[in-house]
């Protein structure tokens, strides 16, 4: 078990875009709960702006966006951006999925999505016990530090 209280924090996760693709969203949702945190799932075609309101309606700890289609570097174009200027500046922002169109470097797409200010990005298909792990080591340095 994690140093964290993982009932303490709040996760909004949705799909982003133009974006139907649910089903893996949904699983990560459901093993996030499972593991114990609180989950706002907004479901699929959310716009960015949506992430935005639902995490400050809910006082969210963290945003996960998943994309499926390949448009992902579309869609998330500005999202930190969005959410400081919603008051959101300390949350922790992730990316997961199909990010990009066609067959590209991990690491290359990677550097991308940190360099739009998320502050992890997961490839397809990682397993939910990872994301957990992840979780569990950010929210555990954010209470060191805070």
């Amino acid at each position: 078990m994690s140093s964290i209280n993982r009932e303490s924090i709040t996760l909004v996760t949705g799909v982003i875009g133009a974006d139907t693709h649910i089903v893996g969203n949904r699983i990560l949702s459901m093993g996030l709960e499972e593991a114990g945190f609180k989950v706002v799932t907004l479901g699929a075609l959310t716009p960015a702006a949506e992430f935005v309101k639902a995490a400050i309606e809910t006082a969210a700890d963290g945003i996960m966006v998943s994309s499926l289609y390949g448009q992902g570097e579309l869609d998330c174009r500005g999202f930190r951006d969005l959410c400081i200027e919603a008051g959101l500046d300390g949350i922790l922002l992730y990316i997961g999925g199909s990010l990009v169109v066609g067959k590209q470097e991990w690491s290359e797409v990677e550097g991308r999505f940190l360099g739009m200010g998320f502050d992890r990005a997961f490839a397809n298909a990682t397993r939910v016990e990872d994301v957990v792990e992840a979780l569990d080591k950010d929210f555990a340095a954010r209470k060191k530090s805070g």
